[in-house]
């Protein structure tokens, strides 16, 4: 008898909310240009399901899991171990299943850094940053953001303290400064603003002050839709030389 076909590998995202998501699509593309027999879905999971749905999918023979939010530092919880620069952000965007071990990696730093300055030809070096957001989605890019050695990296969050947070967990670097999003109002426009909150994935209008951005600012969401973010229509709106999504 023949042998039987190999099954597909099974691969998946898991967020939430993740129908707004084109990354079985992505994924298949990449599966064709590389020769892979492989299987992409979306898992859509509250926090409360997370472990429950990791540990399921592995169960069912999964091999691994890409991550989004509000899921990246749950995913660096539930990792036995860490690739260094998910170490160094106390967040995962990948879980990889080896044996009976779950491991946790960051290539959002990795990614983000290779688009803003090769793709998108953005200098962060004695720029002014601002980083909209101190969940999971900021924590990997804001290291990677220093090592380019900007003049200026400002974080702000909702709550202050979940950015004080953070910056305490980074080391305070001195060139790293906190901030609320009710502090905006006193700040001059920034060269660089990136978007790192979910605020755009459920439609909301962005609330930040206009006077954030001037006409040579460039705007960057993190998110993606297939028409343009909420974040991305306020920055234009508001007279930014350019703003993109995270494709």
């Amino acid at each position: 008898m023949p042998p039987s076909p190999k099954q597909p590998d099974r691969y998946a995202l898991i967020g939430y909310p993740v129908e707004h998501s084109r990354s079985p699509l992505i994924h298949q593309l990449f599966a064709r240009q590389t020769g892979q027999n492989l299987t992409y879905e979306l898992i859509d999971a509250s926090p409360e399901q997370f472990e429950t749905a990791v540990l399921g999918f592995r169960a069912a023979g999964g091999l691994g899991l890409n991550v989004t939010v509000p899921h990246k530092e749950a995913a660096f919880a539930i990792s036995q171990e860490h690739g260094p620069e998910a170490e160094s952000a106390g967040a995962v965007n990948t879980l990889h299943f080896v044996k009976n071990r779950i491991r946790g990696d960051n290539t959002d730093g990795i990614g983000f850094i290779r688009d803003l300055t090769i793709n998108q030809e953005q200098s962060l070096a004695s720029s002014r940053v601002l980083v909209l957001g101190a969940g999971g989605a900021a924590r990997g890019i804001i290291g990677p953001i220093l090592a380019q050695e900007p003049a200026e990296l400002t974080v702000a969050n909702r709550t202050l303290e979940r950015a004080e947070k953070l910056r305490n967990e980074l080391g305070s670097p001195e060139r790293l400064t906190t901030c609320s999003f009710d502090d905006l109002g006193d700040a001059a426009a920034f060269d660089i603003v990136i978007n790192a909150t979910s605020a755009g994935l459920h439609g909301e209008q962005p609330p930040f002050p206009a006077s954030l951005i001037r006409s040579a600012t460039f705007c960057y969401d993190l998110a993606y839709s297939v028409k343009p973010t909420p974040f991305v229509d306020w920055a234009l709106a508001n007279g930014a030389e350019r703003a993109v999504q995270g494709w």
